[in-house]
């Protein structure tokens, strides 16, 4: 298991190929190559994406997001660097249901040589899941103080029509990167309840114990309101398996 603290900085700039005097190549890394979540989120509700500049604050959310946004152990890290790299549907996109065995499955067919490293990697990932957000949750409430702040300075400031939609489509567009994000941690809560389950019958291990407390505290935070705007999309999630 790798820890997601080296992983964003590993895809960046580590091991991507070089072009002409050692340049990354842009095929493989820009800094703005996650300003498509915002895009899609906003694409897939029928809404015009802003036409905005991404600022540092709102670029690092969207890098921070997309961990959330892939599915775990959807392929390994080196594939996102050498041309593996694909954009997700928006989960109101989505028509189909969100498969929560997915992930325990996986994890239980991996050949083990005992039951210990199965619960290690679980936990690993929750843990891993539970520092990311701790990174992401702070970054969301910047963009959201500084959107509401956007927001003021338009009832004072004269803005063309233009201006005025896109700063309107821009804080709308912050506020579902922070709700998708909040769905995929539910969905990966009810992955990680799964694979325990699964693990206990097939497995049962005193281990399982300290799983379930951090899927516990892990589920206790994706419920949590992180920030203060009215969310967008209020669709319950369909969970299925």
């Amino acid at each position: 298991m790798c820890n997601p603290l080296y992983l964003l900085p590993f895809v960046a700039t580590l091991a991507c190929p070089s072009d002409d005097f050692g340049r990354t190549r842009s095929t493989f890394y820009h800094e703005d190559m996650h300003s498509w979540v915002g895009v899609e989120a906003t694409t897939a509700l029928g809404g015009r994406p802003s036409q905005f500049q991404l600022t540092d604050e709102e670029r690092n959310l969207r890098d921070l997001a997309y961990y959330f946004i892939e599915p775990p152990h959807s392929h390994p890290a080196w594939k996102a660097v050498f041309g593996d790299y694909l954009t997700i549907p928006a989960p109101w996109r989505q028509k189909v249901v969100f498969d929560r065995t997915a992930y325990g499955r996986q994890m239980i067919d991996e050949p083990h040589r005992s039951q210990t490293s199965a619960y290690t990697g679980l936990i690993e990932d929750v843990r891993n899941d539970g520092v990311m957000l701790d990174q992401f949750i702070p970054v969301a409430m910047r963009v959201n103080d500084l959107d509401i702040k956007r927001n003021k300075a338009l009832g004072i400031i004269e803005t063309s029509r233009r201006e005025y939609d896109d700063a309107q489509a821009r804080m709308r567009e912050n506020v579902l990167v922070v709700q998708w994000v909040q769905q995929c941690l539910q969905q990966r809560v009810a992955s990680y309840r799964w694979a325990l389950e699964r693990l206990v019958i097939h497995a049962p291990d005193l281990m399982a114990a300290d799983a379930d407390r951090l899927i516990a505290q892990l589920s206790q935070r994706a419920s949590d309101v992180w920030i203060k705007a009215t969310p967008v999309v209020g669709r319950a999630l369909r969970v299925g398996g």
